[in-house]
């Protein structure tokens, strides 16, 4: 039980009283000696316990907290049990510790992710106990607040993942307490001040994700504390790695990595002896890395070099301190071989070497260690087999060791590894036969063995029930098409072409939702199932001589009579649908009526922007239709003004308060690219959000209009400020949101043909199940990627593949979804489409929209077409980041000529 203000009344009086006789005992002391300076010391000594004991009561650092608390915009209500009217003492409030000090007094206030914004009081400062100050994953947006300085006592100040912006003042040498400094994940910018260096008693200075400038300062130098340096993604942070940061041998995370750090890494992080973690990936980093560093750092857990410039050999004594977890060096220039002292490394969880130069036999050793995840080896030189042993690697998940001369038979081991998901293992020279569990992993998702040699039969496949992806092409196999991959309903993607396979095609395959079959150039025979005759690219069934269907050199025979069966039944189908659309026309009909009549629900509204809206004019939008084309309507106010509205159905489980304040977090995003909200309304039933009016309406309008509309230079630039929107959603902005629901009809186009990005991150407003219901009420399945139909985790690379889609629209001119041309029955989507013709033609060109062709701009849109194929990648970590797909848009964009194309006049 907390104590109450009698008790510290009592404490109070105790102190108060030894004061008073320290004070007579050196009066006394002073009368005796003469000695003055008794006196003067004994009456400071005094007036500080009077002060730090009456003065500052336990009402007034209440009062504090209530001043602090008053300048924060709190929309969840987190704060609302700060109240002096609270029956809880204030050391049980949100977010508050206390501590004796001689008292109970505030020490600790952390307030993460509460959603907060406004201001950053220094009332707090007046709290004498406190060193600890976590507001971090909030929505403050305000330069770094220097006036927190006053909190003399302060160890602890987090700030990181809100919106401060800025530059780092001098001043911040001010902050002489401090222990950790966090303004990572925010908009700090300019160069990072040498003041900083004054901070001796720094254990962790984190400036990462931010926008900052110029070079390392040689103050960081004199941080000798320093446990954490965190500088990573400052892409403008331009300059060599400096050698004094060699002299932090307390730095236990050195984390440089996505800035613009160049040059060698430098000799003097051999004196990194307490060194943990080391991430210097993703620079521009060249030479080798000094042999004496793998021997001097012991304690290393993850080092990550990858993606850089770096050559030479395999770092030598890597191992020595057998606590390596992590090893990244992919995607540099290392030559020469794997040694075999790598499996002294029994820690070892992720084993990264892709896309270098090594050479020799891959360690058998690594195979079996026992906590191995991760091992990626793909595109090197390296030879060797995969052993029986590697059943020992329990916790394997993922192989990747494509482009190698490995050799051997896949080993039986592998199919007893039941964590594994990924094995890909593409242009090696494995031979025999597949194992017969080669896919009795539970989680396997990914089975990629194409042109290698092997041979006999595909064995059956009943256990790997989440398989997405399955590629055999390029080898040997004999006899007949497995009829179980019809179970597996995930399937996506299926290559078995360049075999020797022989008999019919299943006729349950057609029951997947195949974005790829490819049987070319085997032996098969019999009819085509005729969805994938109608779906697939001739391309995917030639060199089989007997197949037969429709669009194929052989008829069967028994055509005729199928379409008579086939008529008649269609026949019977249409006349029950007419049938039972009357009904629900008129059900509908009945339902509609009743809720032009029956709408009696109060308005509630709340506007970020002066408009004169009534409710007459939202009526309209109750009682009509969508636009064709679109899911948003255009609305025309009283005053003259243009409004875009969109309608949504309230799903009533969450409370007005809470449903203002996650509109509010929404419409508080500020993009160029970015649709801006300008309020929004609601009833018990619906929810209207009110969006800015945008001339030139949806990409997907302007797409579908006659003539030459969008030139490719408007196009790229859509295409760059869309992807840029949908990043700084998803990394840049707080909270973190996913769109989700990306499509042409959602780019909204002002009079610049600038995008304008709308309906995002409504399952954060509707929640997660109306959300899907809205979804599939008008659903485009086209824009979905594949794995959403078995994951329910939405994630940014499901983002990527609808934006990849969007990227075909582009560059084809084409919409998302068309039927193909003499089809009837199967609409074929554009990514479809386009790997089709991609496959029927010698050249990728034959896709372009020829409207914007031309020679000077060809190179252009095909890279672009390569971005967009990329991102609809049906293994999803094939596709590029966000990151990596702005950085390809702008190279792209630097080349095209501004003055080749004028923009089009805004019709």
């Amino acid at each position: 039980m907390l104590p109450h203000s009698h008790s510290h009344s009592h404490l109070s009086l105790e102190i108060l009283f030894f004061s008073i006789s320290s004070l007579l005992q050196s009066y006394l002391m002073a009368t005796r000696f003469k000695l003055q300076f008794s006196i003067s010391l004994a009456f400071t000594f005094f007036c500080f316990f009077f002060f730090t004991t009456f003065s500052f009561t336990e009402n007034e650092e209440l009062g504090n907290l209530l001043r602090f608390k008053a300048s924060i915009d709190d929309p969840k209500g987190s704060l609302s049990g700060w109240s002096n009217t609270s029956s809880s003492h204030h050391c049980n409030w949100t977010g508050i510790t206390c501590t004796r000090a001689p008292s109970l007094y505030v020490s600790s206030i952390n307030l993460k992710s509460l959603n907060l914004s406004g201001d950053i009081s220094d009332s707090i400062c007046n709290l004498p106990y406190l060193t600890h100050l976590d507001l971090s994953q909030n929505l403050f947006n305000q330069p770094i607040p220097l006036h927190l300085s006053r909190c003399l006592t302060l160890e602890t100040l987090n700030l990181s993942s809100n919106l401060i912006w800025g530059t780092i003042p001098d001043q911040i040498s001010e902050f002489s307490s401090l222990k950790v400094l966090d303004f990572s994940s925010n908009h700090v910018e300019g160069k990072i001040p040498e003041d900083l260096g004054l901070l001796f008693n720094l254990q962790v200075l984190n400036l990462g994700s931010n926008l900052l400038t110029g070079t390392v300062p040689p103050a960081i130098g004199k941080l000798s504390e320093l446990i954490v340096l965190d500088l990573s993604e400052n892409s403008y942070l331009v300059s060599d790695i400096p050698s004094f940061i060699g002299k932090l041998d307390k730095l236990e995370q050195l984390l440089l990595h996505k800035s613009g750090f160049h040059g060698e890494i430098p000799t003097s992080f051999v004196g990194l002896t307490s060194l943990k973690t080391l991430d210097l990936c993703l620079n521009n980093l060249s030479g080798e890395i000094t042999r004496s560093i793998g021997p001097s750092l012991k304690n290393l857990v993850s080092l990550d070099v990858s993606q850089n410039k770096l050559s030479g050999s395999f770092p030598s004594g890597i191992c020595s301190g057998k606590r390596l977890i992590n090893l990244s060096l992919h995607s540099n220039f290392f030559e020469g071989s794997l040694p075999n002292s790598i499996g002294e490394c029994l820690s070892l969880e992720r084993f990264q070497v892709q896309n270098n130069g090594f050479s020799g036999e891959f360690p058998v050793v690594l195979w079996k260690l026992p906590k191995i995840k991760i091992i990626r080896a793909d595109n090197n030189r390296l030879t060797g087999q995969v052993p029986d042993s590697v059943s020992l690697a329990t916790a394997l998940e993922q192989v990747e060791i494509d482009n190698n001369s490995f050799s051997g038979d896949i080993p039986h081991g592998l199919g007893l590894i039941k964590s594994l998901y990924k094995f890909s293992a593409s242009e090696n020279g494995f031979a025999g036969e597949l194992p017969p569990n080669f896919c009795d992993s539970p989680v396997l998702s990914i089975v990629n063995i194409s042109h290698n040699r092997l041979l006999g039969k595909i064995p059956e496949v009943k256990n790997c029930k989440k398989l997405v992806s399955l590629s055999l092409a390029g080898n040997a196999f004999t006899g007949a098409i497995p009829p179980s991959l019809a179970d597996l309903h995930v399937l996506t993607y299926l290559d078995l072409s360049d075999n020797s396979l022989t008999g019919l095609i299943p006729q349950d395959l057609q029951n997947l939702k195949l974005a790829l079959f490819n049987v070319s150039f085997n032996q098969l025979s019999g009819e085509v199932p005729h969805s994938l005759v109608s779906g697939l690219p001739a391309s995917f069934l030639q060199g089989n001589p007997g197949l037969c269907g429709p669009g194929l050199p052989n008829s069967c025979s028994s055509n005729l009579s199928s379409v008579h069966k086939t008529s008649g039944k269609a026949l019977m189908l249409a006349l029950i649908c007419l049938a039972l659309a009357i009904v629900t026309f008129l059900v509908v009909s009945y339902r509609y009526s009743r809720k032009k009549v029956q709408f009696k629900s109060s308005w509630n509204s709340e506007f970020y922007y002066p408009l004169r809206l009534t409710e007459h004019e939202l009526m309209k939008v109750v009682n009509e239709s969508c636009p064709s084309g679109s899911e948003v309507y255009v609305l025309s106010l009283s005053s003259g003004e243009l409004i875009a509205v969109k309608k949504l159905v309230n799903p009533r489980n969450i409370s007005s308060k809470a449903l203002k304040a996650q509109v509010r977090t929404i419409a508080k995003i500020r993009h160029k690219n970015i649709t801006q909200i300008l309020g929004f309304c609601f009833t018990d039933e619906l929810i209207f959000l009110i969006y800015e009016f945008t001339q030139n309406g949806s990409l997907h309008d302007m797409l579908s209009k006659s003539g030459d509309q969008l030139q490719w230079s408007i196009r790229l630039k859509i295409a760059l400020g869309v992807a840029q929107a949908l990043a700084y959603i998803s990394k840049d902005y707080v909270p973190h949101l996913l769109h989700r629901n990306l499509k042409s009809t959602n780019i909204l186009l002002d009079k610049d043909f600038e995008p304008k990005l709308t309906d995002f991150a409504l399952d954060y407003i509707v929640g997660e199940t109306s959300f899907q219901s809205l979804v599939h009420a008008n659903s485009n399945s086209c824009y979905t990627a594949p794995e959403n139909n078995y994951s329910k985790k939405a994630t940014e690379e499901m983002d990527v593949y609808s934006f990849g889609v969007v990227l075909l629209e582009l560059v084809t001119g084409q919409s998302a979804e068309k039927v193909e041309e003499g089809s009837s029955e199967e609409s074929l989507d554009i990514v479809k489409q386009v790997r089709r013709k991609i496959n029927l033609t010698t050249g990728a060109s034959q896709v372009l929209d020829q409207k914007i062709l031309s020679n000077s701009c060809q190179p252009d849109i095909l890279k672009t077409l390569d971005i967009a194929l990329d991102c609809t990648a049906v293994a999803a970590e094939k596709r590029p980041s966000l990151v990596q797909i702005i950085k390809l848009l702008e190279g792209i964009s630097s080349s095209v000529s501004a003055s080749a194309e004028k923009l089009p006049v805004s019709a």
